[in-house]
C-alpha cells in the first residue's frame, strides 16, 4: 500500500517566529499582503504584532476580517471580491481554524476561478492549481489549520457545514509562535486544546492509520496531555507545548483524515453554533466508548501517552482508562459535558447530517443513523 504525506514547505516555531515574516516576503519578491484575520483578533492588536512588523519594512498589506467563528459561504465570497480588488499577490492569515479556512478557501478560488461556487469545493475538489502564495500564523493551539490541507465551510441556508480536502490549499509558510497565543482567554485555550486532542486520538485509530502517521499523533496526545491545563492558566512552558502538539497532530490528521467525533461537531456547529472544540471535547470520550472494540490495543497507548500507569492492566481496563483520562483532562479545563440547547427533534436532521460528513467513513467502526442518535442523545 502506498500512503502520501503532505507538510508545509517551511515551518518555523518558537518565540519571536513570526520576526522572520519581513525576510521571507522580501526573499520572495511580492509587493503587496492581502492579511485575512478575524475581526477580534484586529480589535486586540493581536493581528498588528504581524502588522508591525509589515510596517517597519515599509511593505503593503490590506486587512480583510469580516469572517465569523464557523466560516460561512457569504464570508468566502466577499474575502474573494475583497483580494480582486486589494492588488494583493499573496496571503497572510493570523488567527485560528476560522481565519485559516476562510483563506484558504478564498486563495483556492483565486487561482482556481471555475470553483467560484463555494459549494463546488466540498469533498475531494480536482482543482488544478495551488492558492496564491500563502504564509500561515495560527493563534490558537487546536486546529492545525496552518499545517493541514482540509478546511470547513458553514452552509447556513442549508444548516450544515461541509469539509474540503485539497493538496494545493496548505499554506506554503507556517509561523508557530507561541507569543501569538498567549492573549488568549481560558476558555478558548480550552476549547481549542481539546480539539487538538480530538485530532491526535481520531487520527491515531482512524481507518488509514499508519506508521509515519502513529509516531505524531502519539507523541502529540503526549504534548497535549501534559501541556493544556498548564496554557489554560497561561504558563509559558504549556503554551509552547501546546503550541507544538497541535502542530504535530495537524501534519498527521491532514494526511490520515478522523472520524464521527468531528463529523458531530461539525453538525453541531452548524445547527447550534456550538464552538468547534468544545463540540469535539464533549463528543470525544462518547465515541472513543463506540470505537473502543475496533482499536485493538491503541487505547493502551493513548491512556500510557496521557500519563497513566497500564501495568497489570486488561483490555478492558487500559480502555476505560483511556477514556477516563480524556474525560478527566476535559473536565479539568472547563469543558461542559451537556448541550441544553439540543432537542429530541433535532436528533434526525443531526444524525442525518453528521453521517453525511465527510469525516464519517475514517471512523474505525461504521455507524449508522440511529448509531448516531444515540450517541448526539447523551450530551442531552
Amino acid at each position: 500500500m502506498v500512503n502520501r504525506f503532505v507538510l508545509n514547505a517551511i515551518s518555523y516555531h518558537g518565540k519571536g517566529a513570526i520576526k522572520e515574516i519581513p525576510g521571507l516576503v522580501a526573499a520572495k519578491g511580492y509587493k503587496k499582503a492581502f492579511i485575512a484575520s478575524d475581526p477580534d483578533l484586529v480589535k486586540f492588536n493581536v493581528t498588528k504584532k504581524v502588522t508591525d512588523l509589515l510596517d517597519e519594512a515599509g511593505m503593503a498589506y490590506e486587512i480583510y476580517s469580516d469572517i465569523k467563528p464557523n466560516p460561512t459561504i457569504e464570508n468566502v465570497q466577499s474575502g474573494v471580491e475583497a483580494y480582486k480588488k486589494s492588488g494583493a499577490d499573496y496571503m497572510i492569515t493570523i488567527g485560528g481554524g476560522s481565519s485559516m479556512d476562510t483563506g484558504k478557501a478564498i486563495g483556492i478560488i483565486i487561482n482556481n476561478p471555475e470553483f467560484a461556487d463555494v459549494r463546488s469545493l466540498e469533498g475531494v475538489a480536482p482543482t488544478k492549481n495551488r492558492t496564491v502564495f500563502t504564509i500561515a500564523v495560527p493563534t490558537t493551539a487546536g486546529t492545525a489549520a496552518e499545517a493541514t490541507i482540509n478546511y470547513v465551510i458553514t452552509d447556513v441556508e442549508r444548516k450544515r457545514k461541509f469539509v474540503c480536502v485539497d493538496t494545493n490549499d496548505i499554506p506554503d509558510i507556517a509561523i508557530v509562535d507561541p507569543d501569538m497565543m498567549s492573549t488568549m482567554p481560558k476558555g478558548l485555550t480550552a476549547s481549542t486544546g481539546m480539539d487538538a486532542l480530538t485530532h491526535a486520538i481520531e487520527g491515531y485509530t482512524t481507518k488509514a492509520a499508519w506508521a509515519l502517521a502513529d509516531c505524531l499523533n502519539l507523541e502529540a496526545i503526549r504534548l497535549i496531555s501534559k501541556s493544556l491545563r498548564g496554557a489554560v492558566n497561561n504558563e509559558d512552558e504549556g503554551r509552547e507545548g501546546m503550541a507544538l502538539g497541535q502542530f504535530v497532530t495537524g501534519m498527521a490528521f491532514s494526511n490520515v483524515g478522523l472520524g464521527i467525533a468531528h463529523s458531530m461537531a461539525h453538525t453541531l456547529g452548524a445547527v447550534y453554533d456550538t464552538p468547534h472544540g468544545v463540540a469535539c471535547a464533549m463528543m470525544l470520550p462518547i465515541v472513543m466508548e463506540f470505537n473502543q472494540e475496533y482499536t485493538g490495543e491503541k487505547f493502551k497507548a493513548i491512556a500510557e501517552a496521557m500519563g497513566v500507569d497500564t501495568t497489570g492492566m486488561d483490555q478492558a481496563a487500559y480502555r476505560k482508562a483511556a477514556i477516563d483520562a480524556v474525560r478527566q483532562l476535559s473536565v479539568d479545563v472547563g469543558i461542559p459535558t451537556k448541550l441544553p440547547a439540543m432537542k429530541e427533534e433535532d436528533l434526525e436532521f443531526l444524525a442525518q447530517s453528521a453521517a453525511a460528513d465527510a469525516c464519517a467513513p475514517g471512523n474505525p467502526r461504521e455507524a449508522t443513523v440511529e448509531d448516531f442518535k444515540s450517541l448526539f442523545r447523551q450530551l442531552m
